[in-house]
């Protein structure tokens, strides 16, 4: 049996785990690959730490204007970032999502989980192509970092 409300999706990428982490846990790097190709990250604050918030604008290639807002809720040095993600106070339904890291040889196995409130939610999110944005932001790191 599957679960509905969950999106996993991963990518190996060709560097060591000690590198990729400090692409996603370090606060002027995080925002210069963040978000599926074509968008950009405009932060508001910025606290990489457990319990600490990212709130940044991400901003289509049409120039649209997505608020979001990350809540850590677990920090495991090279090995799980734990964040809710919402909308910074639009509405949206938050979203548990989880990075994992593993070594993978000398690259890295990055891993993200993203559970949603209700099945209904998830789907939403897939037909959107939260999959496939999610996948061209992983290749967005893979780029930054290989």
């Amino acid at each position: 049996m599957t679960d509905r409300k969950t999106i996993t999706f991963d990518r190996r990428i060709k560097a060591p785990v000690a590198v990729v982490w400090n692409a996603c846990t370090d606060p002027k790097i995080l925002p210069t690959w963040w978000g599926p190709k074509g968008f950009s990250c405009k932060t508001k604050q910025i606290d990489l730490r457990d319990g600490c918030i990212w709130r940044f604008d991400m901003i289509g290639p049409d120039g649209a204007v997505y608020p979001n807002r990350q809540r850590y809720t677990a920090y495991e040095k090279h090995r799980l970032i734990a964040y809710i993600l919402d909308d910074d106070g639009g509405g949206m339904p938050p979203i548990e999502a989880t990075i994992a890291f593993a070594a993978n040889g000398d690259a890295t196995l990055l891993t993200l989980t993203m559970r949603f409130a209700t099945p209904e939610a998830c789907e939403g999110a897939k037909a959107f192509g939260a999959v496939e944005l999610g996948k061209t932001t992983f290749a967005k790191l893979a780029a930054l970092v290989e």
